[in-house]
């Protein structure tokens, strides 16, 4: 269902467009129709003028449980991975224009990932980072494996990536996948007004900082795509239908 993802231009946020994940039922748990509405979403931010920045939110206690299980399980017994997955974190890793994130309670898998490819994540003191991909028998995505050693290091990146240990929001602002921490209950407006601020800025100035900041990209879309390559092949093992299926029996 699209309403999953909901896309709004709040206008008490000029220039600011939101990405809300809207599934809190399934802890905003990502289907293939929700990556196909964000990766739309990134693409007329990119082209439309009045788009200044675009912000990432969940719903309270959850951003983002990450990938819909039920959609790996049916790849895993047999069927098409589709490209809607490839395609939103090459639009996520090639946006031309700020992004920002607000993270309230569980930010699981790519909802940890994400904030790699943020300029800047704002996160509640009960958030909790988690990238369980090795348990499932996967890979990393997202360009997680060239991007977290890079922010955070080698080891805090192999605890996080590799072993699945977690990050609470304090030693996730150490380790530089966030910016800021607040209350839960400021979230969302800290984000916005974040983003807002953002907006007002010279966007040329701006976009010319952020290309020099961030560097070039081309290594980042590179390894998405090596990266694709092995979760696809892992995504179809025997050991990865056997971690599905323990998982959803529980």
């Amino acid at each position: 269902m699209t309403d999953h993802v909901l896309v709004e231009r709040p206008e008490a946020y000029p220039g600011v467009q939101v990405i809300r994940f809207n599934r809190p039922e399934k802890k905003n748990a990502i289907t293939r129709d929700m990556y196909a509405k964000m990766t739309n979403a990134l693409t007329v931010a990119g082209t439309d003028p009045a788009v200044r920045v675009t912000a990432f939110l969940g719903t309270p206690g959850c951003f983002s449980a990450g990938n819909d299980l039920g959609d790996f399980l049916a790849v895993a017994m047999g069927g098409s991975m589709g490209s809607d997955l490839l395609e939103f974190l090459r639009a996520l890793a090639g946006a031309t224009k700020p992004i920002v994130s607000g993270v309230d309670g569980l930010a699981i898998g790519i909802g940890t990932t994400i904030h790699l490819h943020c300029d800047l994540t704002v996160a509640s003191t009960r958030s909790l980072f988690k990238t369980p991909f090795v348990d499932l028998a996967l890979v990393p995505e997202a360009a997680s494996s060239l991007l977290a050693p890079r922010i955070m290091g080698h080891q805090r990146a192999f605890a996080l990536l590799a072993a699945g240990e977690p990050l609470e929001a304090a030693e996730a602002l150490k380790a530089g996948l966030i910016w800021k921490i607040v209350d839960e209950e400021a979230v969302e407006d800290e984000t916005l007004s974040l983003a807002a601020r953002l907006g007002k800025k010279p966007p040329e100035a701006l976009r010319i900082a952020r290309d020099l900041i961030r560097g070039d990209r081309q290594d980042v879309l590179a390894r998405i795509d090596e990266e694709a390559e092995h979760f696809a092949a892992q995504l179809k093992s025997a050991e990865a239908r056997a971690a599905f299926e323990a998982f959803m029996r529980r």
